[in-house]
């Protein structure tokens, strides 16, 4: 018994220990998040007003007070949508040809090797490709559109790698009991497999847009700067938040540094109300709601 109880007391002071350093590294991750979270709330707060919402930076000097950042909302909105609406169906369905259809081939190995390649793209080289193919090459003009598709050279690799890992680990027995009743292997996947994994792919998802939303150096070579309100992004520069943060913090004014701080909130807000309405989405669509 003493023996036991020696051997048992040195596995609970080995727990005690392990869960320590669980807990100090845990705190070593989430002290500087809330750092910057209360820095950002505490300068942000100070402009953050119905002006700073609906007006723009038009006619507004560096050493001016007023302005605001609705061009810059309107450009961020704009621009991750349109990067989304390119990235989602085209990554989903490549996670859905390398887990369903293209298991161990050599399109698939192929595949998933320029997936990974694309993952470790600095985000300043899918800027140049934009630039130098659509708007030096094909002579286009700066606009949202051309920020877009910068964007959603970045975006496209997290929704296929996140889509990919969820759609891995739904049950190969419900696919089974699908194909048994004789449903099709393409309505397997459309009614079982991605309602299964929905919650987790709109989680990858979020995550791909929270990284694209606060890109500056793509947009910077293919958005380009303006202070006046351009609710075209196919026609024209448009100014986005990451870029009006960019600008507003180089200004050698502190009315401007309060408004790049202001900025800079107003984005993780925009973010944290993605990520909310996905979260809603997935849960309303989740399949024990029976939906």
């Amino acid at each position: 018994m003493t023996a036991l109880q020696h051997i048992s007391t040195g596995r609970r002071v080995k727990n005690r220990i392990v869960q320590g350093l669980v807990y100090l590294a845990f705190a070593l991750a989430v002290v500087p998040l809330i750092s910057v979270l209360w820095l950002v709330i505490k300068n942000g707060l100070a402009r953050l007003d119905m002006e700073f919402l609906t007006h723009s930076y038009r006619n507004i000097g560096a050493r001016d007070a007023g302005g605001g950042a609705y061009h810059a909302i309107i450009g961020t909105l704009e621009q991750v949508l349109l990067a989304s609406l390119i990235s989602i169906p085209i990554g989903l369905l490549t996670a859905i040809y390398l887990v369903e259809y293209g298991r161990g081939g050599r399109l698939s190995r192929t595949i998933s090797f320029f997936v990974d390649v694309m993952t470790g793209i600095p985000s300043i080289v899918a800027g140049l490709f934009i630039l130098a193919f659509w708007i030096l090459f094909l002579k286009q003009p700066y606009s949202g559109w051309a920020g877009a598709m910068a964007l959603s050279i970045l975006m496209m690799p997290t929704v296929v790698r996140a889509a990919e890992e969820m759609l891995r680990l739904v049950p190969n027995d419900l696919r089974e009991a699908a194909y048994a009743l004789g449903v099709a292997k393409w309505r397997t996947i459309l009614k079982v497999v991605l309602p299964t994994a929905l919650t987790g792919i709109i989680t990858g998802v979020m995550l791909a847009i929270a990284r694209v939303a606060g890109e500056t150096a793509p947009v910077l070579l293919t958005v380009f700067f303006t202070d006046s309100i351009n609710t075209d992004p196919f026609n024209g520069p448009q100014m986005n938040l990451p870029l009006f943060v960019f600008d507003q913090a180089g200004r050698p004014s502190d009315l401007a540094v309060n408004r790049a701080w202001t900025g800079a909130l107003v984005l993780i807000v925009i973010v944290m109300l993605l990520n909310l309405a996905a979260r809603a989405i997935a849960w309303w669509r989740a399949p024990a709601k029976g939906r």
